[in-house]
């Protein structure tokens, strides 16, 4: 009897063995029908803004080293409306065959969604989603002469503080209106500058007395010697501030507030998404995720991107749908409530 035993545990092994080949065939045919699917194809990386533009820049950067990887021809297509909101819309609604995808806006789009905007047509959590290519730390910023340096130094100060802003949700104006907030300090939001460029011109020049950015454009700012860095927004460390005091660490703040800049946080690291319609055939949506996997990890595409601050930073596609999650759909009614209330009260 003893000597059976090997033998029915060789018999068990093999046919364990048999079943992982027999798998292992048929994912290799499933990617395989996959990538013959795209062979010679036209993909389209849709962007909601109009050219020249850093979303545009991104798009373009990644195009030609997907292409390769999908031995398809990946363009770009340039979406213009609303701030995005009009492509998201129209991507929502494509058809879910793999050929279109769009480097989003994840913390606009889901601000615009969590303030139930009527122009919102989309679920920013049932798209099918392939990564982050990229987020930033954002940085509260100043005049390099003005006379508050600290966050302490505005709770203290008790006056009026003009932020730069180009719309109700573009990242600038929402986070300087959860600062205040947090902070208790005076705030005023102007709003209407073109862009994040004329906006933070508008501190340099002095029209206005803060802005809200990213720590890519909020380095450009300082190494220009123009603007101040008073504090990193975010828990994450800044690769260009990396000593500067993140608003944690600034501040004593209640759990409650401490939680909202925890809130904005999240809503800011969606950063650039990209996603593909809603209801993508699984093996064709597990193919895309592992061929933008292999394309934002090459090192090549990194060190290109480097080159022009266009930094990637690639999240894979759970982690991405979890910050949605977290950001959007799992808020509680009053938490909502709370956010809906401060980003409106500009």
């Amino acid at each position: 009897m003893f000597r059976l035993k090997p033998i029915k545990t060789a018999m068990v092994a093999g046919i364990a063995a048999s079943v992982a080949l027999a798998a292992s065939s048929f994912l290799s045919a499933h990617a395989q029908s996959e990538a013959d699917f795209y062979k010679g194809k036209t993909v389209r990386i849709i962007v909601g803004f109009g050219p020249g533009g850093g979303y545009d820049a991104y798009a373009r950067m990644i195009a030609p080293h997907l292409g390769q990887r999908l031995g398809a021809n990946v363009v770009v297509e340039n979406q213009p409306g609303a701030g995005s909101i009009t492509a998201m819309n129209n991507l929502y609604v494509a058809e879910p065959d793999g050929l279109r995808m769009i480097l989003a806006n994840g913390t606009a789009v889901g601000l615009a969604q969590i303030m139930e905007s009527p122009a919102v047509r989309f679920d920013l959590e049932k798209f099918g989603h392939l990564g982050t290519v990229s987020a930033s730390p954002w940085v509260w910023l100043v005049h390099k002469d003005f006379p508050l340096k600290t966050p302490a130094d505005f709770q203290k100060a008790g006056r009026e503080i003009a932020w730069s802003a180009t719309g109700p949700i573009d990242g600038l104006s929402d986070g300087a209106q959860t600062t205040c907030e947090v902070l208790k300090i005076k705030c005023k939001i102007v709003m209407g500058y073109k862009g994040s460029n004329d906006a933070g011109l508008a501190v340099t020049r002095r029209e206005m007395d803060a802005i809200y950015v990213s720590d890519t454009s909020a380095n450009n700012y300082v190494r220009s010697n123009d603007l101040h860095a008073v504090a990193n927004m975010s828990r994450k460390r800044s690769r260009f501030f990396p000593d500067l005091p993140t608003i944690f660490e600034s501040v004593k703040m209640t759990p409650q507030d401490e939680w909202l800049m925890d809130f904005h946080g999240t809503v800011e690291d969606l950063g650039r998404i990209l996603i593909v319609p809603p209801k993508v055939p699984k093996a064709r949506l597990d193919f895309l995720r592992a061929m933008v996997k292999d394309t934002l990890s090459d090192p090549k595409l990194k060190a290109d991107g480097e080159k022009s601050q266009r930094y990637v930073d690639f999240i894979e596609a759970e982690p991405t749908l979890k910050a949605v999650r977290s950001a959007i759909t799992e808020l509680t009614p009053e938490q909502k409530k709370r956010v809906q209330a401060i980003l409106s009260a500009k």
